[in-house]
């Protein structure tokens, strides 16, 4: 079908491009695509609107049917987090010397090199490493690429994986690399981290996250790392930057790859987040060599005391090396590190200490509030930041009676159980608003029974 809005959908356009990539029809060109995440029908596309006043009416419509998560109570988390953004983070991210250039070149370099810089050196001395990258699209991206850094770095293709790890996460990274890669699964253990784990030679790494999908802080950092580097493997670690002004950060316990998301240091909740991956490991030079991504360092020029920023080690990347690249990783999300470098400059090491301690007590009060209002908290004697999962006789119907308070309650694992998020920007009158709706709707729906012990799973239960 022609249509205004979709470029060389005319059909002899279409029938050339066809020809030119040797495929005898659409279907052909698409059928590496699972059948079940293909539409399998016409895009929902309105008439051609002629005038810019109709265009621009329709489009306020559309998103007048968004609710963002400032203006109702959200606990929404699962990868994209609630965090206050400060004022500061717009403004600076909105300038047209970075807003509008394209991933920081010379030939249209406006600082760009040295707020990319400084946003490297405030993130290495978060995560006590000595090499940060160029922010890749996102953290899932991220973790496979530390992931394929080990792989290649130990010249193995077995990985052990954290089974606490959300589903969405897993997904990409089977995605980026079961072709491969074999991943084996180690499912989470009666406490929410990473359960029984055995490895040997033929390991690349250990991977996991802290905190997990279910908000639990993983305290066998140090047993893991040596049990990997006993193996001759690595240990990757996935953590939010934002939690690491109270808990240690990954080189602390011995992870040689550090890697996460930055969405947490500045950026808003809009449609799925502005995400940013980060990947950090110590100067080691087979290691660094791993890196397929952008790295920016300080340089001194020809003249006398002056100082460039730029590309360092650029040999290794497969902007040098093209489609003989090692890995390609595209174009880097830079305009999200500098965001994350003005939150770190703005908060320095008190303000993140402060906002974690911040964290962690509302964290603990929610789950407390939650388990006497009827909801059983899962893996309560963990350590949690910032989420925490509760079982439910029915997680649609919480979800629908909390709607109804105007709440988004939290995101749905399975049938009975949520995902509830707490960061700084809630309130104890929040979490109060929020486990009185829950012990009302728990008792509208004539499920009460998860009073009973709430908080304390059987023996040997997970989430």
């Amino acid at each position: 079908m022609t249509h205004p809005y979709i470029p060389n959908a005319e059909p002899g356009v279409r029938a050339e491009m066809l020809a030119a990539v040797g495929a005898a029809s659409v279907e052909e060109l698409y059928a590496a695509i699972p059948a079940d995440l293909r539409l399998d029908r016409p895009l929902d596309l309105p008439e051609p609107l002629l005038s810019e006043h109709e265009l621009v009416a329709h489009m306020r419509g559309l998103l007048g049917r968004n609710t963002d998560t400032t203006e109702a109570l959200s606990f929404l988390g699962h990868g994209c987090y609630p965090h206050h953004v400060p004022a500061v983070c717009d403004e600076i991210n909105g300038r047209g010397e970075f807003l509008t250039a394209y991933a920081g070149e010379p030939y249209e370099d406006h600082g760009r090199f040295q707020a990319l810089f400084e946003y490297v050196s405030m993130m290495a001395e978060l995560l006590e490493m000595d090499v940060v990258n160029v922010p890749t699209y996102d953290g899932y991206q991220a973790a496979g690429t530390a992931i394929r850094m080990a792989v290649r770095y130990t010249g193995r293709s077995k990985v052990l994986v954290s089974g606490a790890v959300a589903a969405d996460k897993m997904s990409k990274l089977r995605d980026f690399l079961d072709h491969d890669v074999e991943l084996v699964v180690a499912p989470a253990g009666p406490g929410g981290e990473i359960g029984d784990v055995g490895i040997d030679e033929t390991f690349a790494a250990i991977y996991l996250e802290t905190p997990d999908v279910y908000g639990v802080v993983e305290t066998r950092g140090r047993e893991l790392a040596d049990l990997a580097h006993a193996a001759g493997a690595l240990l990757v670690v996935s953590a939010d930057p934002i939690s690491l002004g109270v808990l240690a950060p990954p080189a602390a316990y011995g992870a040689d790859i550090a890697c996460g998301d930055i969405q947490s240091l500045g950026m808003h909740q809009a449609h799925g987040g502005g995400h940013a991956g980060y990947i950090a490991t110590r100067d080691e030079e087979r290691l660094v060599a791993e890196f397929p991504s952008r790295l920016f360092g300080l340089a001194p020029t020809e003249v006398p005391g002056e100082y460039g920023f730029g590309d360092v080690f650029y040999d290794r990347t497969s902007f040098a090396h093209r489609e003989e690249g090692k890995e390609w990783v595209g174009t880097a999300a830079s305009l999200w590190g500098i965001t994350a470098g003005v939150y770190l400059a703005l908060m320095g090491p008190e303000g993140m200490r402060e906002l974690g301690e911040t964290i962690l007590a509302r964290t603990r009060y929610a789950m407390e509030r939650l388990a006497a209002a009827g909801a059983r908290v899962l893996h309560p004697e963990a350590v949690h930041f910032r989420e925490f999962a509760i079982e439910v006789p029915s997680a649609d119907g919480l979800l629908a009676a909390l709607r109804g308070h105007g709440i988004f309650g939290g995101v749905r694992l399975d049938d009975r159980t949520l995902l509830v998020c707490v960061t700084e920007r809630h309130s104890k009158d929040d979490i109060d608003r929020l486990a009185a709706a829950v012990r009302e709707g728990l008792g509208v729906n004539g499920t009460s029974e998860g009073a009973a012990g709430a908080g304390t799973p059987a023996a040997g239960e997970t989430a």
